[in-house]
């Protein structure tokens, strides 16, 4: 049978009769069956035959049909498996191309209230109307070519830190968005900063996206990190800083840092990506966007103020974004007031409510003190892993002051709980406030080293 280029009546006909013949057909297009698809002659019938089905788990006789639908049709005797493969071309075409012309037609009047956003929705929603097509995975077929592709094209990517890493199975993975958490000045911006050097070092492309700092700012915190040079020494080594860096980026990946205004959108970095891949020609394996906090829904109009539902439409958005693309999305966000005086952080402490929570992959926490910054200390809280168990677990790293480097401890360095805790005790000795001869005194200390050993073993 040649291609449908015109629905008429007689096509339309043609197409009720195929789904009333074969009850097995009509189940195979059922969820792209719509009665407004149709001319207003079958309208009733297509009807009919929905909700019918639904309710009664069948398609109605050919006398309901025509008495109830007002016509006079009859079944296809002998369909055949060619003749249903050519109905269901045709009828998935059909229901398309019906589908867009209900976008386009219901997105005049939004176009005229300028909700672009809620028409792309509309319009890619009905780009994508389509009959089920994937049948999922045979489970038993083939184990090993199943793992291998795991392994190959959706494998975890390591982030740079094993002791990350081994909590999460090996790293990151393309499609998922991860939330690193922390108090203002807790490190959300160094994370992502070194989430960039540590992906692109390894050859990945990164994009950096900053709602906040320069990127001239940024990019010297980059240079630190990447040429050794202490922050406050980068402009007296501008020389050497530009030989290391360059001869640094030659076997790595390509690293770009946008500055965007605070309140843009998930269409806005979409947009940004595709202008930057056209114009570079580099395909984007990885997004960093600092921070999620400061964006703001693509079509919803809701307040600024409203963070529990703002934060929902935006992890989502983002999430959708790094689905599409097939990208490393990491970004940040705050914790609340509660999380100041805390230890160990819980969904809690999120500012604006679970509702980011529920949509991340992964969320983790930030984790520092005043003692252990002194001792160049961070420690990773996971918060929600949604594929490994390592929730509840913690990471202790190194963090290097002047190159602004966040490291793997190497082996047989103290973690953060420990050099914190023994660093509480050493300044309580020093204070002169309490003697080790007094009882009093002696049991303080006593407490203090019981609080290191009770935290440690919760790790």
């Amino acid at each position: 049978m040649s291609e449908i280029k015109e629905y008429t009546d007689d096509v339309q006909e043609l197409f009720v009769k195929f789904l009333i013949s074969d009850a097995d057909l009509f189940a195979r297009c059922q969820n792209i069956i719509k009665p407004e698809f149709f001319n207003r002659k079958f309208k009733t019938t297509v009807e009919l035959l929905k909700n019918h089905s639904e309710k009664y788990n069948s398609i109605p006789t050919l006398e309901q049909i025509n008495a109830i639908g007002g016509l006079d049709i009859e079944v296809i005797q002998n369909v055949t498996p060619d003749h249903q493969n050519w109905f269901m071309d045709e009828f998935e075409t059909f229901c398309r191309h019906k589908a867009l012309e209900k976008a386009i037609i219901e997105s005049t009047d939004l176009l005229e209230k300028q909700n672009y956003g809620e028409v792309e929705n509309k319009i890619k929603a009905a780009v994508q109307t389509g009959l089920v097509k994937d049948l999922g995975l045979d489970y038993f077929e083939n184990p090993k070519e199943r793992l291998e592709w795991i392994k190959k094209q959706a494998g975890a990517i390591s982030t740079g830190w094993k002791g990350i890493d081994q909590k999460l199975y090996g790293g990151l993975n393309r499609g998922e968005i991860t939330v690193f958490a922390g108090g203002s000045g807790a490190g959300k911006s160094l994370f992502l900063q070194n989430f960039g050097v540590n992906w692109s070092l390894a050859g990945l492309n990164v994009v950096y996206i900053s709602l906040e700092l320069s990127e001239q700012l940024i990019s010297m915190r980059l240079d630190s990190m990447v040429s050794g040079h202490a922050a406050r020494e980068i402009m007296r080594n501008i020389e050497d800083v530009d030989l290391k860096v360059r001869m640094k980026g030659k076997g790595a990946g390509k690293f770009r840092v946008k500055q965007m205004p605070s309140g843009i959108t998930a269409n806005d970095i979409r947009a940004f990506l595709r202008e930057y891949e056209i114009q570079s020609g580099v395909k984007v394996d990885a997004l960093l966007v600092d921070y999620l906090d400061l964006m703001m829904p693509i079509a919803a109009k809701i307040s600024a103020e409203n963070l529990f539902v703002k934060d929902k439409y935006v992890s989502e958005e983002l999430r959708n974004l790094a689905v599409e693309r097939n990208l490393l999305l990491v970004t940040a966000s705050q914790l609340n007031r509660a999380a100041v005086e805390e230890i160990e952080f819980d969904h809690s402490h999120i500012a604006g409510g679970i509702s980011k929570i529920n949509t991340s992959d992964n969320v983790i926490g930030i984790f520092t003190s005043n003692a252990m910054r002194e001792r160049g200390r961070y420690q990773i809280q996971f918060m929600k892993t949604r594929s490994s168990s390592g929730v509840g677990s913690k990471v202790d790293l190194k963090f290097n002051p002047d190159t602004l480097r966040i490291e793997d401890l190497e082996e047989g360095e103290e973690d953060a709980n420990t050099v914190s805790t023994k660093g509480l005790v050493e300044q309580l000795k020093r204070s002169g406030a309490i003697k080790a001869e007094e009882p009093q005194a002696q049991e303080t200390v006593n407490s203090s080293l019981a609080l290191m050993d009770f935290i440690k073993g919760k790790k």
